[in-house]
């Protein structure tokens, strides 16, 4: 009988970061075979391991199903392969059989040499033009873009455990929990925002209305202010009840420090949005001296990019939300570019949608009272997030404190 045998390298800490163990998981889950025929483990920790693995197919059919998936895990053929390259036949189409990146490092093997995909995203097409290779999302294909197409030739660099001691996301785990020590959780937090400020990295903000509406608002406006948010993604409800409440002292008509609700509060929110029409933008309302405080003032006073993407249901919208999609979706990643942390709070549109704009290799924090926005996001593809299940309105405050200590 005729064996379909290939034979994978893979090279990394295999044995802590289970990189091995999952090589040999989807193999038996595909209903393969291997034989390990070299293996050499790292003696110390921050020493690498390689093994030399022959994978064996009931056919090629089904030795190439088999491969298609290590090649996700880091693993590569002994004798590699040039990418194969097909043209795009038109704009916005890919050819058939293209290759659909992960959120995880990548490289492509093309001229004989290694070569690193830029802007790394799950979900797109890599494009390879004069020796360069990025991810692409569909919208942006041009006719006769050079498009990766199969599995042979790319690399991919799954996640490997930190050689450095336990930080709140190895205390944590990937997942989400509601029994967790909150304060414990909020000192952890904010001692990674500390560190990564204090090595110049970018920290985005992906913020819903309810930080507002729980009563969060200042304690956003005051990490802004303390320099730990560089950047604001968010849609108009956020910059609608932030502006509420900064002139209103509500949000949606209720009153923020007591819950009581405001006399005609009803209308509340349209007169935020009638404000900023009338000074012409929130930058000119800030200006104006018409806002003095809240999230979108410390923005505009420290001069802290943000974006603002619409959807159907804004009222206004504000004149700053953006609501061609494609093109908020292209401001969101631009700023999202050379990110270190994201932190995602009570917006699961919002954070999803970001999610998939982001490599594998930003620390992301997600705080929702809803621990199925956590799971979403992991779901689809996110599965760094980090998720904490707390009321914002509690958590938030607790942990600007904890930063500012």
């Amino acid at each position: 009988m005729k064996k379909f045998t290939k034979e994978i390298e893979v090279r990394g800490h295999l044995i802590d970061s289970l990189i091995l163990t999952k090589i040999f998981d989807n193999i038996m889950d595909l209903n393969g075979k291997f034989e390990v025929t070299k293996i050499k483990v790292g003696k110390m920790k921050t020493d690498e391991s390689f093994a030399k693995v022959r994978v064996i197919g009931n056919s090629q059919k089904h030795l190439d199903e088999i491969l298609g998936v290590l090649y996700r895990t880091g693993a590569t053929l002994k004798l590699q392969k040039s990418v194969k390259l097909r043209s795009a036949s038109k704009n916005m189409v890919m050819p058939d059989n293209f290759y659909s990146t992960t959120n995880n490092r990548t490289q492509i093997f093309h001229n004989k040499r290694w070569i690193k995909v830029d802007n790394t995203m799950m979900d797109k097409c890599i494009v390879v033009k004069s020796n360069k290779a990025q991810c692409v999302p569909i919208q942006d294909i041009k006719k006769g873009d050079k498009i990766v197409v199969g599995e042979i030739g790319v690399k991919v660099t799954p996640p490997e455990r930190p050689r450095e001691g336990m930080n709140i996301f190895e205390f944590m785990g990937s997942g989400s929990s509601s029994e967790r020590p909150t304060q414990h959780i909020a000192r952890k937090v904010a001692e990674e925002i500390r560190n990564t400020k204090k090595k110049g990295g970018k920290i985005v903000l992906v913020g819903g209305p309810a930080i507002v509406h729980t009563g969060a608002a200042d304690a956003i406006a005051k990490m802004i202010r303390l320099g730990y948010i560089n950047v604001v993604l968010a849609g108009n409800a956020l910059a609608v009840h932030d502006v509420e409440y900064a002139t209103l002292g509500t949000s949606l008509g209720m009153k923020v420090k007591d819950g009581t609700l405001a006399i005609r509060g009803h209308r509340n929110h349209m007169h935020a949005v009638n404000s900023v029409f009338k000074a012409g933008s929130l930058k000119k309302m800030v200006q104006q001296k018409k806002l003095k405080s809240g999230i979108m003032y410390e923005c505009v006073k420290k001069k802290i990019p943000f974006v603002l993407a619409g959807s159907i249901r804004d009222d206004g919208p504000l004149p700053d939300v953006i609501s061609d999609m494609a093109l908020a979706q292209k401001k969101y990643k631009k700023l999202l570019k050379d990110a270190d942390m994201v932190i995602m709070v009570s917006t699961m549109l919002h954070s999803i949608a970001t999610g998939n704009m982001l490599p594998a290799d930003v620390k992301i924090i997600v705080i929702d009272i809803n621990q199925a926005t956590v799971t979403k996001l992991v779901d689809r593809g996110t599965w760094q997030a980090l998720g904490i299940v707390s009321d914002v309105g509690a958590f938030l405050p607790m942990l600007a404190n904890q930063i500012s200590r």
